[in-house]
């Protein structure tokens, strides 16, 4: 009976070490599938967050980028705005100069008689009227009156048509007026201005695109001369 107890003792202890090394062996097998399940997972989870990243920081390279266009847009805007700017003042101190050195032209009388024989026949071509109002500086009157008669003799050899000039003596032009002169018809609803000024305005206006032409070059994005 000894015998037979330590044979079944020892098969008892010959199946718990098998039951044991069966259980270590599920049990690392349990814990290696865990293991490599919570790799995959984690190696799941950290490629999503860094794909969100790179998503961020991708959005934000180009919300920089987009925020550098418009700043280098708007800086280069700017820098146009002042280059016009700085011509824009050129030429109206150039048209200021020009204004300033229109008292040259008067002082010279022979050629000034001419200026304004040339803007009396003017004046006489545009209204057209048998009677008519002459205004200018109170300085020029007997200027304004000798060339008259040459510019109504020119009138009337070309339209066969004669004119009654009246000047004003009691309205001259005022002190801001540097030469020329206004002419009314007779009931005064039509009215040429032919002063110094009013002429270089009308020139300048005219002459502008050829102005910045000629002081700046040729603008190969203007489409349209003014």
């Amino acid at each position: 009976m000894s015998q037979n107890d330590a044979e079944v003792q020892k098969q008892i202890h010959h199946m718990m070490a098998f039951i044991d090394q069966e259980a270590r062996e599920k049990a690392e097998e349990i814990e290696a599938k865990a293991e490599e399940e919570f790799q995959i997972e984690k190696g799941r989870l950290v490629q999503q967050q860094r794909l969100k990243i790179m998503d961020y920081y991708e959005r934000k390279e180009k919300n920089l980028e987009l925020q550098k266009k418009i700043q280098q847009s708007n800086m280069l805007n700017q820098a146009r705005l002042k280059v016009l700017k700085c011509r824009e003042d050129h030429i109206l101190a150039l048209l200021e100069e020009a204004r300033q050195r229109l008292g040259e032209v008067v002082k010279d009388r022979d050629r000034y008689g001419k200026i304004l024989k040339g803007l009396l026949g003017q004046g006489l071509y545009q209204l057209m009227e048998k009677k008519m109002t002459v205004r200018c500086k109170e300085g020029d009157l007997q200027l304004v009156k000798e060339q008259m008669k040459a510019a109504l003799a020119d009138y009337k050899k070309e339209t066969n048509k004669d004119c009654e000039v009246i000047f004003d003596t009691t309205n001259f032009l005022g002190a801001d007026v540097t030469g020329g002169i206004e002419m009314f018809t007779d009931n005064s609803k039509i009215k040429v201005t032919n002063t110094l000024e009013s002429r270089l305005d009308l020139m300048s206006r005219q002459m502008l695109p050829e102005m910045r032409k000629t002081l700046f070059g040729a603008n190969q994005n203007r489409k349209f001369e003014d």
